[in-house]
């Protein structure tokens, strides 16, 4: 009985250390410096219509998520849904931390109860995942929040920005954004997540586009009053690319390192995007709408403190369309409205983070 109460203690310490160390080795650029550092993931996924299958009375936008409705959005296909997700974050920067990613920005969601739900799953639930959320005034009736591992990001403020009112569309209502601060031992990050309005009427949408890069803006700005080198990592499905006036004019978020200023932004998203990756298709065309963009506070050559590394698009095979007509797209959850027990028609997107050790 004692070695095997031994052995479960030992089992216990093992499963602990897993969990509250999200460390790996890595050697910095050209591989010279033998010097160990710790990984941080950072993730972002637009969720596609993660709605439960109650009817809302405050929310006509879940009408077509009923089991009555167009798309028979039953309990069976929502704990489905539920299960794809879950198995997607689950994978999401494991080959570089073992722990996944310390926060997980997503959009596309009902409610509060439904980010309950998902990280309830068993494929998730070890991962202790806590959910930021608040409801907020979009017409469709869906949000984003934040997915986040309380052992190693401590949050210790977050607060919704409201999209500011237009004076020649009084009446339209769009998605909030999410700011949350916290640290990641001795660093403070910040994080902002936001789903800009939609392409909805073509290019005469992109003016309210740019009044959410304003936003946007305008929130790191109050951040930088009070931080002025802050670590900031902005991201989102922006509904532009990286090469749009909203993310290039209005955010100025530049495509290289050294053209970024103080208080400036690096957006990664930009090289992948002119290299032809995608994070969703549409008309047989790639788009980079999954964007994440960081901040001058995290370009660092030598990582003595949290710094960005490098950013991915996590494309991986089980997440493509095989056959019909989004054939080579992301596997989406339906086929007009037919139910193909997808994921999402958006691939998420991760980046990661180093500090010396």
């Amino acid at each position: 009985m004692k070695r095997r109460h031994f052995i479960q203690l030992l089992c216990v310490a093992i499963i602990s250390a897993i969990l509250f160390s999200c460390g790996s080795s890595y050697r910095t650029q050209g591989g010279a410096d033998t010097s160990q550092y710790n990984a941080y993931a950072v993730a972002f996924y637009n969720l596609e219509n993660l709605f439960d299958t109650e009817d809302d009375p405050n929310n006509p936008g879940d009408d077509d998520f009923l089991p009555t409705g167009p798309y028979h959005w039953t309990q069976t296909r929502y704990e489905q849904k539920l299960d794809n997700i879950a198995s997607v974050l689950s994978q999401l920067a494991r080959n570089v931390t073992p722990v996944g990613p310390v926060a997980i920005g997503v959009s596309e969601l009902e409610n509060k109860r439904v980010l309950d739900d998902l990280v309830a799953r068993p494929a998730v639930r070890s991962m202790g995942l806590a959910v930021i959320h608040e409801e907020g005034p979009d017409r469709r009736g869906i949000d984003v929040g934040l997915l986040y591992n309380p052992n190693i990001f401590k949050v210790d403020n977050h607060n919704y920005h409201v999209y500011p009112p237009l004076e020649d569309q009084p009446n339209f209502r769009t998605r909030n954004q999410l700011m949350v601060s916290g640290m990641i031992g001795s660093d403070r990050l910040h994080l902002i997540v936001a789903h800009w309005p939609s392409r909805y009427g073509g290019s005469a949408s992109g003016h309210l586009r740019e009044k959410a890069a304003e936003l946007t803006r305008h929130i790191m700005d109050s951040i930088y009053m009070v931080e002025p080198d802050a670590k900031i990592i902005f991201m989102g499905d922006l509904n532009d690319d990286p090469t749009n006036k909203s993310v290039v004019e209005v955010l100025q978020a530049k495509s290289r390192k050294e053209e970024v200023r103080h208080q400036g932004l690096y957006n990664p998203s930009r090289s992948l995007f002119d290299s032809g990756v995608g994070t969703l298709a549409y008309q047989n065309k790639w788009n980079f709408f999954d964007q994440m963009i960081v901040s001058h506070g995290l370009l660092t050559d030598d990582y003595n403190e949290l710094g960005y590394w490098k950013m991915e698009v996590f494309n991986r095979p089980f997440l493509i369309q095989q056959e019909g007509r989004y054939k080579g797209y992301p596997h989406r959850t339906f086929d007009g409205n037919t139910f193909i027990n997808g994921y999402s028609d958006h691939f998420p997107v991760i980046t990661y983070l180093l500090r010396r050790r």
